[in-house]
């Protein structure tokens, strides 16, 4: 890692806040969503998310906008819906962070366990969630876009 982008790294350590999603965020999300993705969420998705009062949240770190993510809440339940890091600040620890609060969101909403899906080709996502004892308990065929047809997503589970 270069010695310029350590220094990025270590700053946004030090300096996390976990914040609500607003409206007013949805243009930076949009930029940061299709920088990180080659099938971004839309407008809409983000909207009809807060619309329909999803726990929706901003990571600001390295001073501006590092990461955003919802998490749909049913009865006991959390399901992640999204959770982004901006690219030149994951692998620094900032996921984790992320996921650690919104772990504790889901518990303060009652929930008792989370489930996501993540894409079978994405390792370093796989192995964030593994790490955070999230475990593998489904696939759904095609469930994602992809370049060449539809991609498998993995389903996991984790008791809160």
């Amino acid at each position: 890692m270069s010695a310029v982008l350590k220094g990025v790294a270590q700053s946004a350590l030090q300096n996390i806040a976990f914040v609500p999603m607003q409206a007013e965020d949805l243009d930076a999300i949009l930029i940061l969503e299709e920088r990180i993705y080659a099938f971004p969420w839309s407008r809409g998705n983000f909207t009809d998310s807060l619309s329909a009062g999803y726990s929706a949240w901003v990571c600001h770190a390295a001073g501006g906008m590092a990461g955003y993510a919802i998490i749909m809440m049913v009865v006991d339940e959390a399901h992640l819906l999204n959770i982004s890091i901006r690219s030149e600040l994951q692998r620094q620890g900032l996921g984790t962070m992320f996921l650690e609060h919104l772990c504790a969101v889901a518990r303060g909403h009652g929930a008792v366990r989370m489930f996501l899906e993540v894409r079978a080709s994405n390792r370093s996502g796989r192995a964030l969630y593994a790490r955070y004892s999230f475990a593998q308990i489904g696939r759904r065929r095609g469930y994602y876009a992809g370049h060449s047809g539809r991609e498998d997503a993995i389903v996991m589970k984790m008791e809160l």
